[in-house]
């Protein structure tokens, strides 16, 4: 007892102090959606979107705009709960507060797992691209600079943290947008290809080249590049104004659609679809049919770029969420004393250890057992999205009916879209069991969900 009462001191201290100092609540709501923006389009999208082209074709259209719905319907629920529920802790809290303890441990060290193993295959792969220019350098060594790299911006705090997520953002949203100009150019025959294959009009005339199972096996990773939505709720408690976090999520799913639908079109335009081979960029296959010096180059950087922002904001995102796991004794409780800089060393110390076991796991796994591991990293963090949408649909019921109220806002269609938002996801997931990776890394994610709900039990007996 002795030892909560010092750990509750330290942290109401630090408050006092940061309070005093002005530096909580500094984000405007545009900030959060570059770091929203920031922390969702990583190399995933950039290089992951041509497995998705290569199994559904130029249906992969139709998926991001079904898979755009739904993340719009997800942050939807997310932002509802988190105008009426002005406490720390965005999902995990709110699954706890619909379903009880179990729920709430279950879903923040849920995402705790995908986040970490999200960010070790994102090292990986920045090691990987890295050694496009620096091929006689250890991917090992890569990888611990960009690890170090990536602690080192965590423990420069929130505001120097939401900088440089911005920073990224501006760099993708550059490169998307620049790519939908070059194609918009192209459509209106202002650029001339030099080596255009002739055959891909009538290939995009075929919706569905490999059925309605290519579309549906496909579909989950299309989900995948939302993935992050959950890091806007979680910055949400550094909003200056809190009941601007709906306009910072619904602006970022939105603008997030409409470039991934633009761009694909663009990529399916320029090139056959059946040209496109998930061993490359579907940019990278486009771009490659115009003389432009220095691509793999330029895409290299963009790679990166994509990559480390992405594990960055999902190292911040797993501090936040262990952290909220400690104050209601889900982690030790010492792991949520903060710095002056609203940093919890503690817990960042914790994930940077367990980031450390993940990336010798990458690099002694085989990569098609790593890969699993990644695949099932995605349906966990899907499988969340379910989670939240079912709070949502139990917690409504508590919020007052107040649209004159300056935090209020209720979600569109609810509670059917709740049940919309669910049905679809599930139907995503679903897919993935009529692939033989997909359906391995359904079973590890399965496997880890009751080991998490088995240390609930425990943790439960021990504190009874």
């Amino acid at each position: 007892m002795r030892n909560e009462h010092v750990v509750q001191q330290a942290v109401q201290k630090t408050q006092e102090q940061k309070v005093k100092a002005g530096s909580y609540h500094k984000l405007h709501w545009w900030q959060l959606t570059l770091i929203g923006i920031g922390s969702i389009i990583g190399a995933g999208f950039f290089l992951g979107t041509s497995l998705s082209i290569e199994r559904a074709g130029p249906s992969v259209l139709i998926i991001y705009l079904i898979a755009g719905f739904i993340a719009f319907l997800v942050f939807s629920a997310l932002a509802e709960m988190s105008v009426h529920d002005t406490e720390e802790g965005s999902f995990r809290k709110y699954a706890q507060t619909a379903f009880g303890h179990s729920m709430g441990f279950i879903s923040g060290w849920m995402y705790w797992v995908s986040g970490l193993l999200i960010m070790a295959s994102e090292i990986t792969a920045l090691g990987l691209f890295t050694q496009y220019w620096f091929p006689a350098v250890p991917l090992w060594l890569l990888m611990i600079i960009y690890t170090a790299l990536g602690l080192g911006i965590n423990l420069l705090g929130v505001n120097n943290f939401s900088t440089t997520e911005s920073l990224f953002a501006v760099v993708k949203l550059a490169t998307l947008v620049g790519f939908i100009g070059f194609g918009a150019l192209f459509v209106f025959d202002i650029v001339s290809p030099s080596l255009l294959i002739q055959t891909e009009a009538a290939k995009f005339t075929t919706l569905f080249p490999n059925g309605f199972m290519g579309t549906w096996s496909a579909m989950i990773f299309v989900l995948f590049s939302f993935g992050g939505i959950a890091v806007v709720g979680l910055m949400s408690s550094e909003l200056k104004h809190k009941d601007e976090t709906p306009k910072a999520g619904l602006v970022t799913v939105v603008t997030l659609t409409i470039l991934y639908i633009l761009s694909i079109f663009f990529v399916l335009y320029m090139v056959s679809w059946s040209v496109i081979t998930e061993d490359e960029s579907p940019f990278v296959t486009a771009l490659s049919q115009f003389h432009i010096p220095f691509i793999g180059s330029i895409f290299t950087v963009i790679l990166i770029t994509a990559a480390f922002s992405t594990m960055v904001g999902a190292l911040f995102s797993i501090t936040k969420v262990i952290v909220s796991l400690s104050r209601v004794g889900d982690a030790p409780k010492a792991l949520e004393i903060p710095t002056n800089r609203g940093v919890a060393t503690r817990a960042l110390a914790v994930n940077a250890v367990a980031l450390s076991f993940m990336i010798v796991i990458s690099y002694i796994l085989p990569d098609q057992v790593y890969e699993y591991l990644t695949t099932a990293a995605g349906i966990m963090l899907i499988t969340n999205w379910v989670v939240i949408l079912a709070s949502q649909i139990k917690n409504r019921r508590h919020y007052a009916e107040a649209p004159t109220k300056k935090t209020y806002f209720k979600m569109i269609g609810a509670p059917f879209t709740s049940y919309l938002g669910i049905v679809l996801i599930a139907t995503a997931i679903a897919g993935a069991a009529f692939q033989e990776s997909e359906r391995i890394g359904l079973f590890i994610s399965a496997t880890v969900i009751g080991a998490i709900f088995v240390a609930y039990l425990f943790v439960r007996n021990k504190q009874a």
